[in-house]
């Protein structure tokens, strides 16, 4: 009889932990029932994918039958481009709470397979859905107290600087003089990107939402004009404690706006080397037959878990984590 290999088959998360995450999911849905907001479970695998540059899928062999020749699948990053699929044929407000991967992503606050949580609201503003996110969070942390800033504000704020109006060439010496690093690049997203999450994250206390990114960071929202007149995404992200925790548009419906997007980001992939996957057509057909006019946003559970429970990792709070899994 062969010897059973001495692997670490327990769960990563403590038990008890694990019914307070079963007790977590069934009040997240309990919060949107209440709310008359439908649950949708919509594929995982889909024959486009996303085109971030700084989001990566997984890629998967799908074959029809034994022997067929195999064609790629794609894992979703998020659920984002089937529910405004939905959104376009009439749903009405959506939720949807289930697995979502990326690939590239492992630490102790990332796992390449993670819990999302993905609402729209047709007819809502940025500012209505922030609230609602607010409610969201107080379901687990019931004293969580909250404030507003807009990107510009927190780099005067924290590096001294406006990141709109200051060169390219002076964001990277500043971000030289402060963060190791090796490499250069001509995207200025990627350095504003580097010093926001590595000098400015760590210093936001308590709930923050940061409102109003800069027009290149826009990615499915809609562009708008702060009060100087500079263009801006309608977008948010909330943080607790320096920890991401949600990402919300103001929603493009403009067909033709987002297919120059995504093309525009296909662009930087190649640029980038990184692969470029077929763009989601459907989604494209969707928005030109008419998407409402809608607020969004995307949360990550696992997260909100491990903040709300005092955890430091997303190992505690997951029933089986990446090295496990």
């Amino acid at each position: 009889m062969s010897a059973v290999p001495d692997l670490d088959w327990q769960p990563s998360a403590a038990l008890d932990t694990l019914r307070k995450r079963a007790e977590g999911l069934a009040l997240l849905r309990q919060f949107f029932s209440q709310r008359q907001v439908m649950e949708v479970d919509t594929q995982l695998l889909s024959h486009s994918a996303g085109c971030d540059p700084f989001i990566d899928c997984f890629d998967v062999l799908y074959r029809a039958f034994p022997g067929a020749e195999p064609e790629f699948l794609y894992l979703q990053t998020s659920p984002e481009y089937a529910m405004k699929r939905l959104l376009s044929a009439g749903s009405g407000p959506i939720y949807q709470l289930g697995k979502v991967f990326r690939n590239g992503e492992l630490g102790q606050r990332h796992n390449p397979e993670f819990t999302m949580l993905e609402w729209y609201r047709p007819g809502w503003s940025m500012a209505e859905l922030m609230q609602e996110v607010r409610a969201v969070v107080q379901l687990f942390l019931p004293q969580q107290t909250f404030v507003e800033c807009e990107y510009r504000s927190l780099f005067r704020q924290h590096l001294g600087w406006d990141p709109c109006t200051t060169s390219l060439a002076e964001i990277k010496v500043f971000a030289r003089q402060h963060l190791d690093l090796s490499f250069d690049d001509e995207d200025r997203d990627t350095w504003l990107n580097l010093l926001m999450s590595h000098l400015i994250e760590p210093q936001l206390q308590g709930g923050v939402f940061v409102t109003h990114f800069p027009a290149s960071q826009a990615a499915l929202a809609k562009r708008v004009h702060d009060v100087d007149g500079e263009p801006m995404a309608a977008r948010f992200e909330l943080y607790l404690d320096g920890l991401e925790l949600a990402n919300g548009y103001q929603e493009l419906t403009d067909a033709q706006e987002q297919a120059a997007r995504f093309q525009a980001d296909q662009a930087q992939r190649a640029a980038l080397n990184l692969p470029v996957r077929p763009l989601d057509q459907r989604l494209l057909a969707a928005l030109a037959a008419g998407q409402p006019e809608s607020a969004g946003v995307a949360l990550g559970v696992d997260r909100l878990f491990m903040r709300a429970w005092g955890k430091e990792t997303l190992a505690e709070v997951l029933p089986f984590a990446f090295s496990r899994a």
